[in-house]
């Protein structure tokens, strides 16, 4: 069972007779919907509708547990006390933390709880250990790699808070974003993304003959920017794009570049999304 230990993850409890109505109004993933031990994506946007925090969330008894990166836990307690006004909700930050994260295991069992991550397919059996750790190595590249493999972006490694919408780094794809349940922070902008389908940053795989990238640097074609690349493993990496300049550039055959690297751009398996000339199914 391949296994890796994190750090810098914290959990943020919220709590109380009224945190499904707090949540479900507030963020973009449903709570209301949410299953037992799975953690389903979601993100806290800006009113113009770009991610200011990304998350991973689910239950804890009649609350939620939110599983974000440390270096935004204050920044985001702020953000929700601000929009807690008169609502009958406790957040705090949580005495538990994320243990570890394993896939392809026969068993989940361990010392803590654990929770499956919805942003993967449920075959993987991506789990998330909190309180308690499985056995094994640490496979910090197999977790790079297995991310990269199914299209999941994380803040800090494929992009900062602030400077993307839900769409481009597909939470859209992944039930991070829910177009029926109302509204939600953002929500206006988001959805008229949605229904118009004007969403034309989007993540892709990017794939060299050798291994060498480096996160950050940009990907060019006939000396423009067409994105850049984020988290890496080996020969592979995850990449913000401009879907329709890359496009152009694979059917003019210009090269795309990444430091002078010839680079392979594809779309990770079971996205809506397809290149600029093509039907995609971008749901309702």
């Amino acid at each position: 069972m391949p296994v890796h230990f994190p750090s810098g993850r914290s959990l943020i409890s919220v709590s109380g007779e009224e945190a499904t109505h707090f949540l479900q109004n507030l963020i973009t993933c449903d709570v209301e919907k949410l299953p037992e031990d799975v953690a389903r994506p979601g993100a806290l946007l800006t009113p113009q509708g770009k991610i200011m925090f990304d998350f991973l969330i689910f239950r804890d008894g009649d609350g939620f547990l939110i599983d974000i990166d440390s270096r935004l836990v204050g920044d985001f307690l702020k953000r929700l006390t601000m929009y807690k006004l008169r609502a009958k909700v406790t957040i705090s930050e949580s005495d538990e933390s994320l243990a570890a994260i394993s896939w392809n295991a026969d068993s989940t069992a361990d010392n803590g709880r654990a929770v499956r991550d919805s942003r993967f397919p449920e075959e993987l059996r991506v789990t998330r250990h909190y309180g308690g750790k499985p056995s094994g190595e640490d496979d910090a590249e197999g977790w790079t790699a297995l991310r990269i493999a199914h299209g999941v972006a994380e803040s800090g490694s494929d992009f900062e808070p602030g400077d993307a919408f839900p769409h481009d780094v597909s939470l859209d794809q992944n039930t991070g974003v829910d177009f029926r349940k109302g509204c939600f922070v953002g929500q206006e902008v988001v959805s008229r993304m949605q229904h118009r389908g004007t969403a034309r940053r989007r993540l892709v795989i990017a794939s060299a003959e050798t291994p060498g990238f480096a996160p950050g640097t940009a990907l060019e074609a006939g000396g423009k920017t067409v994105g850049a690349l984020g988290s890496v493993a080996a020969g592979s990496a995850l990449a913000l794009v401009r879907l329709d300049r890359a496009k152009d550039a694979m059917d003019a055959g210009t090269p795309i570049t990444a430091n002078g690297r010839n680079v392979a751009l594809s779309l990770p398996p079971n996205v809506g999304y397809r290149w600029p000339e093509e039907t995609a199914d971008q749901g309702d």
